[in-house]
């Protein structure tokens, strides 16, 4: 198959095929005598998993040390259960910060729909303390209010 085809049936660009061959990602193949690389048919199969891993959230370091998982020896099986568990607190990790960004980002939604018309809007003031390179403030407290008319 040529880089063309791999890249195709796997559903990303060849710059993207080239960048993993140099990160050692995927393997160079051998050149045909015309020159082009000959992939074998299981590198569809690679350059999606490596795809899925990063829809996941792993970045491509993390994508090598799950690659590494698949060609074990007998022998090694507590080796790769230690690398496993070191992946389980990466993601463990990442569902944490995550959480936690959701969670602000609920408040400032709030804030947001809360606020007067002359305050700017919390999600605009976050954002642009992120872009001057500073910490973003603490969202402002949200109130335990139930939302509809207020009684008269």
């Amino acid at each position: 198959m040529t880089i063309g085809e791999v890249a195709h049936m796997a559903g990303v660009n060849i710059q993207t095929m080239r960048y993993y061959e140099r990160r050692g990602i995927v393997p160079k193949p051998p050149r045909r005598t015309s020159g082009y690389r000959a992939y074998p048919l299981d590198t569809v199969l690679l350059v999606r998993f490596i795809k899925r891993a990063q829809d996941l959230g792993f970045t491509l370091d993390e994508v090598l040390m799950l690659l590494s998982f698949r060609n074990v020896e007998e022998s090694q099986r507590e080796e790769t259960a230690i690398r496993a568990s070191d992946v389980i607190r990466i993601i463990d990790a990442k569902a944490t910060r995550m959480a936690a960004m959701k969670a602000v980002l609920d408040q400032l939604v709030f804030s947001c729909r809360e606020g007067r018309a002359i305050e700017p809007c919390p999600i605009v003031e976050v954002v642009n303390e992120i872009a001057r390179g500073n910490e973003p403030p603490a969202p402002p407290a949200t109130r335990n209010r139930k939302r509809g008319r207020r009684k008269v």
